[in-house]
């Protein structure tokens, strides 16, 4: 007699339902309950999974996608990653203009996936011809049969987290969440997870993080776009030269900014102290809740959801190397690096 055999059909059904961890360590002393929403879980190891393939679904269903259709995007890494991975299964060729200041292992992973990428330069204007926006469309219009998921500019991004994350979040918070911390790109997650959260309870407070040298903060006070906010900065996927639509601003409460340093110091610290290997965007929206925290803007009442939306696997050269870190003055009086910790102990022991 044949049993039936308990296996998923693909990797694709493995996308959402990632798990809320509590955070321990990381908030001795802190006002309140803290949750990690742990997007690494995802069969892609980010939360970009959930857009990729939502988005790419509903050009199926819509009749947009034909079959050995090509599907083009651009992306920091990861919804590339997600995208790349999406295409392969359902039988799409996937082209990717990335951003410069993605890792290296980023980049590596996108054509491991079976992509063609095209790296394009980050400190240049959205407008310029070299951008990645600009080199997405115009190989959009180049390619007959294919479809640009401008994931920054598309609605269906932030209803692939309505849909998705924010049903998940109030779920498993049993409906007691009181703060949503999630870093802003696109903007897709926290305006889909809010949007949702905010129709369950409009007290649960949604708290986007920004980055120096983002506009999005600034945009969000004064409804004005200031070019003068501008400058390089190093985290990956969050914070933005340009506005995007898929950002609501209005289920957005407040900004918070987060320097590069402290936001990789902090990744690192929540690696080493609770056991969840996480990204540099992870990294952001903990010290967003660290900063926070200092100025008591959570009470001992607080469920604080925490947005984790990648694996640290994916920065592997950048935060997680020692030499990456030295390079960008990360080390100091107040940050040693591991080799400087380990010289420090070898020495204690020889004493």
């Amino acid at each position: 007699m044949n049993k039936t055999v308990n296996a998923y059909q693909n990797i694709l059904q493995l996308i959402g339902n990632t798990p809320l961890i509590k955070l321990n360590r990381m908030v001795e002393g802190f006002k309140g309950e803290y949750f990690a929403k742990f997007e690494a879980f995802n069969p892609g190891h980010s939360n970009k999974d959930r857009i990729a393939y939502h988005i790419i679904e509903e050009a199926e269903r819509k009749g947009i996608l034909k079959p050995g259709a090509t599907v083009i995007e651009t992306t920091s890494g990861n919804t590339g990653f997600s995208l790349a991975m999406v295409s392969m299964i359902k039988g799409y060729n996937c082209i990717l203009a990335v951003s410069s200041k993605s890792s290296k292992d980023k980049i590596n992973m996108l054509s491991a996936m079976g992509a063609q990428v095209h790296v394009c330069p980050a400190n240049v204007a959205a407008d310029d011809p070299r951008s990645y926006y600009e080199v997405a469309k115009r190989l959009h219009s180049e390619i007959k049969e294919s479809i640009y998921i401008n994931q920054y500019f598309n609605d269906l991004n932030v209803e692939a987290h309505y849909r998705t994350t924010g049903p998940e979040i109030w779920q498993q918070t049993n409906g007691k969440i009181t703060h949503l911390v999630a870093s802003s790109g696109t903007g897709g997650t926290i305006s889909g997870s809010a949007k949702f959260l905010k129709e369950q309870n409009p007290d649960i407070q949604i708290i986007g993080v920004d980055a120096y040298g983002s506009v999005l903060k600034k945009y969000h006070e004064t409804h004005e776009f200031d070019p003068k906010e501008i400058y390089p900065y190093r985290i990956e996927g969050l914070g933005k030269n340009l506005i995007p639509s898929a950002t609501h601003f209005e289920y957005i409460d407040r900004f918070e900014k987060v320097t590069d340093e402290e936001s990789a110091h902090t990744a690192r610290k929540v690696t080493r102290t609770e056991g969840m290997f996480v990204g540099y965007t992870s990294g952001a929206a903990m010290q967003a809740v660290i900063q926070l925290s200092e100025e008591n803007y959570f009470n001992k009442d607080s469920k604080v959801v925490v947005m984790f939306p990648d694996h640290g696997s994916r920065y592997m050269s950048k935060i997680y190397s020692e030499e990456w870190m030295a390079e960008q003055g990360f080390f100091d009086s107040d940050h040693e690096s591991q080799q400087q910790i380990e010289y420090v102990n070898e020495q204690t022991t020889k004493k």
